[in-house]
């Protein structure tokens, strides 16, 4: 029988920081650094436990560092999986149908927020090359416009 204990976030961390290992962002950092600055913004923000566990894991099924099938079997909450499948982009999705579905999933805005707001971050922008730069920038911002994160 499967273990039913309710996974902690020190468990989820780990459990993503060892799907995430190796990989690096478009920076090239170490990809944790970004899970991790995902999941402390959710905090800063007044995030509860269950949208913190959301922040380590939300690129965990998108990325294919975890099955969808480990998330559903998972011991965590069934509303800390609906964010992490709200904020999972789909393939050939349009950007107003994933932002409709952030919007209609409870919690999943503020673990989206954080993670545009990581994301469009400068420090982390500056590295990239002009078009890179310019493109992400874009795109986040359009994000943020759907989410009616821009006032």
């Amino acid at each position: 029988m499967p273990d039913t204990t309710p996974l902690t976030l020190a468990d989820v961390e780990a459990a993503a920081r060892a799907a995430h290992a190796g990989q690096t962002d478009k920076a090239g950092r170490p990809y944790a650094e970004h899970l991790r600055a995902v999941a402390e913004g959710v905090r800063r923000r007044g995030g509860d436990d269950e949208q913190i566990a959301a922040a380590w894991l939300h690129d965990a099924v998108e990325d294919d560092a975890l099955p969808r099938r480990w998330l559903e079997e998972a011991a965590l909450s069934r509303r800390t999986k609906d964010i992490v499948l709200a904020v999972t982009k789909r393939d050939g999705e349009p950007p107003e149908a994933y932002a409709a579905r952030i919007l209609a999933t409870p919690g999943a805005l503020l673990v989206k927020e954080a993670d545009l707001a990581h994301n469009a971050d400068p420090a982390r922008l500056a590295v990239l090359d002009e078009p890179t730069r310019t493109r992400l920038t874009e795109k986040y911002a359009r994000m943020r416009a759907l989410l009616g994160l821009d006032g």
